[in-house]
This record gives structure tokens, sequence and C-alpha cells, in this order.
């Protein structure tokens, strides 16, 4: 069975050929010229990239109400994540407070430099410091294979595909410059690669939060501090949905926090809960844990802050 990065790298792959086709829908539709639309599109996505890369950080942030804090604001969680980021290689990243009683977590930020752990008021009042321990090294195994900005570009590539597609509707329905192609086939094609770029995306970010699961249970050598928590979230989250935000901002959580839609559930940007309970459980039972990078210990000593050093 093939790896969840491979997995990644191939869906990523199809997301590439899906918009280089939609592009060459494009330029044959607008511009008479294939080449034309993939330039155009690729112009496009680059733009798109550009502004996601350099700000995905503040305005993810800003759309999900999160308040950057000093670990004296938050010494719990600032604790966790400056015992646990060096087990995964990583400088202890900035963190954040969402100003909500619905129980969830995320990180962002392209790189390691600019990642921000973020945390609810719910799960802090929710879990207890070891369940904490595994949503944390869940997250920040999502900044040490940097997640977010393979997500942020797949989300990225998908919107220029959605866009591109658009342009050939709505050129066909109100009569522009008819090329050789059936308009019958452009229109289902144009219909048919927003989606299937959209389901790729999706596919994704279910892959990579299979894998922080993976990564983090297995660099803390913990896997039921996550099993157990990710229980007390998907009740927590059921119980009390968010309201406020964008469905379309769910893939950061570690557990989808938008509940009562149909279609948010078909078309899901994460595994199921139960799944990923059940894989962390056989992890446990089996023993295949083993720590990955740095640390030595399950319990690593306190940090220099927190010694005054």
């Amino acid at each position: 069975m093939a790896s969840p990065t491979a997995r990644s790298a191939l869906l990523f792959v199809v997301i590439i050929a899906l918009f280089v086709v939609i592009g060459a829908i494009l330029g044959e539709v607008v511009f008479n010229s294939a080449l034309a639309g993939l330039i155009i599109a690729l112009g496009l996505s680059l733009a798109i990239n550009l502004v996601s890369y350099f700000w995905c950080d503040r305005f993810v942030l800003w759309a999900n109400k999160a308040k950057v804090v000093s670990d004296s604001e938050a010494p719990r969680l600032a604790k966790i994540v400056h015992e646990l980021a060096p087990q995964f290689g990583l400088v202890a990243p900035r963190i954040a407070i969402i100003p909500t009683q619905t129980p969830n977590a995320f990180a962002t930020g392209r790189n390691e430099k600019r990642a921000v752990v973020a945390a609810t008021e719910g799960i802090l009042r929710l879990l207890d410091d070891r369940e904490l321990r595994g949503v944390i090294a869940h997250e920040l195994a999502h900044v040490k294979d940097r997640d977010i900005l393979l997500m942020t570009l797949a989300a990225t590539l998908a919107g220029a595909i959605s866009y591109a597609a658009q342009i050939v509707i709505f050129s066909q329905l109100l009569g522009g410059r008819r090329s050789n192609v059936n308009p019958i086939i452009l229109i289902v094609a144009a219909i048919g690669a927003p989606i299937g770029a959209m389901l790729i995306q999706l596919a994704i970010s279910r892959s990579r939060e299979s894998h922080a699961d993976e990564v983090g249970a297995r660099t803390i050598r913990d896997p039921l501090s996550l099993a157990d928590a990710l229980g007390k979230l998907e009740a927590g989250n059921a119980r009390r949905p968010l309201t406020t935000g964008s469905p379309a901002s769910s893939s950061l959580y570690i557990v989808n926090p938008f509940r009562g839609s149909s279609f948010a559930n078909l078309f899901s940007t994460h595994p199921p809960i139960a799944k990923r309970i059940a894989a962390l459980r056989e992890m446990a039972a089996n023993h295949d844990y083993v720590v990955s990078v740095r640390s030595p210990s399950f319990a690593p000593s306190a940090p220099s802050w927190q010694r005054g050093a």
C-alpha cells in the first residue's frame, strides 16, 4: 500500500493535470489557442499562490478570530508546545487562542518560522494534559511536514480550475467564439474538472490528516492520547458546532467543526473519526510506534523558559 506522502504526491500530480486540461480548454474556447489559456491560468494560479504563501497565516488567524498570545497568557498550552516541539525537530511555534467553546485546534503557517498552533477555549477546558499533548503532537506533525503549504497549494489550484471553468461555461452560454470542440463536451469538461479538483483536494486533506495522526502518535509514543482526545472532540463538536466562520476552513481543524449539513458530510475534509481512532488503537495494541526524531524519552525535561534559565 502506498504511503500517505506518496498518495498525496500522486493526487497533486492529478490536480495539476486537471489544471493543464482546463487551461487548454479555456485557451481553445476564448483565444483559439490552448497555449494562451495555459499561460493565463498559470498566471492566475501563480498570483493566488503568492498571496496564499506569504499571507495565509494572517488570513487564517483573522478568519477564525484567533489571537496570538504570549506564553504567560496561555501557560498550559505554551508548556505543552515548548515541550513537544523539540521532539519534532522544530523551534516552538507561536500560540493562539480562538474565543469559542467549540473544542478544536489547528496549525497554520507556510513554514516553521511562520507557524502558529491555535487552540479554542473549549478544547483547553475539555481535554486533560495527556489528551491535549496528543492533539498538539498532531498539529506539530502538520508543521513538520509543511502540510499547510501543501493543502494551500492544492486549494489554490482547485480554485484556479474553478475560475477557468466558469469562464468556459459563460463563454459558451453567452454565445462567445465557437471552437472546433463540441460545446456539450466543453461544458461537461468545464463542470467536471472543478468537481474533480475539489474531490482531489479533499482527498489530499484526508491523507495528510491520517499521516499527521500517525506521525504525532509515533513521535510522542502515545497513540492512545490522541485516540481518547478525538473521541471527546467528535462528541464535543457534535454538541457545539461552530456557527461562525466559513466551512472552507474546516480542513484546518483537527476535527470538522461544522456539522448539520449532508453536503459537508459527503465532501469531508477528514477521514471518519472512528477509522482514525481504530488506527491509533491498533498502533497502541501492537506497540507499533517509535520515536521518529530527536527526543530520547516520552517525557522531556522542562524547557529553559519554564526553568527560568
